[in-house]
């Protein structure tokens, strides 16, 4: 009962001190057709949407309550991020659906956390045999990945300049809670994790990294890789307590209210 409840008071603590910068949980968007509103001529909602194949909004994004970590009790919704064979962004041979945080908020300066949790289902999984490249900056400073040759085996790994620093196995249906510790300033970058809905512990301590941004290039989705000969299935992950803290870090899934 003591350990349970000094866990309660650091809890606390956390969120006590820790600061919002940007909110990306879809809690002041209904529907993905609200996310499509967003254009370079009418720059609204939380997130930029440009990256992402020909088809209608709602082939390549959907956002439900039922999308949601249950654990995450400050998101209203979470969002399902398709790949579908017309997924394919201004002609490139990459499959690519993203979603870019739109603010002014000092996102990528200082010490910062990035928050977000992921999952994958049984249904449409990630294609073992293809590279996907998740919740990355453009630098690919740091970033999640998943398959790709020599790498088939269900494993969701954290890389920091490209080199592997962990992994952890992806089975189906986990939701994995992320964080990337980001130190702009003194070039670093470390990885907080948990599963389901206990609190985040830190993985790794901050390594060294090129970590730069213009704040306008953490990409929310995922970039997949071609493999000749591989069909493009469907596949789809799910996204959840998206936003983005300074301070010290939240360790609660529900993340600030």
């Amino acid at each position: 009962m003591k350990s349970q409840t000094l866990s309660a008071l650091a809890s606390l603590a956390s969120l006590a001190s820790a600061e919002l910068l940007w909110d990306g949980r879809f809690n002041d968007v209904e529907t993905a057709e609200d996310i499509a509103e967003w254009s370079w001529e009418n720059q609204v909602g939380p997130y930029q949407y440009y990256i992402h194949g020909p088809g209608p909004v709602t082939e390549y994004l959907e956002l439900s309550p039922d999308h949601g970590n249950p654990a995450d009790t400050s998101s209203a919704q979470g969002a399902k991020i398709t790949l579908t064979d017309t997924a394919y962004w201004n002609g490139q041979n990459m499959r690519r659906t993203e979603l870019i945080p739109n603010t002014q908020a000092a996102i990528s300066s200082g010490k910062v956390f990035y928050h977000f949790s992921i999952r994958r289902g049984e249904e449409n999984p990630p294609a073992a045999a293809r590279e996907h490249q998740i919740a990355f900056f453009e630098s690919h400073f740091t970033e999640l990945k998943s398959g790709g040759p020599g790498h088939e085996d269900n494993q969701l790994r954290w890389l920091v300049g490209g080199q592997d620093q962990w992994e952890t196995a992806w089975e189906a249906d986990v939701w994995h809670n992320i964080a990337y510790e980001i130190d702009f300033s003194g070039g670093s970058v470390g990885l907080w994790h948990s599963t389901g809905a206990d609190p985040l512990e830190q993985v790794v301590a901050p390594v060294s990294a090129s970590a730069q941004s213009n704040g306008q290039d953490w990409h929310v989705g995922v970039l997949e890789l071609p493999v000749n000969g591989e069909p493009d299935d469907v596949e789809d992950l799910f996204f959840s307590g998206v936003y983005i803290e300074d301070g010290e870090i939240t360790t609660d899934v529900s993340g600030p209210a």
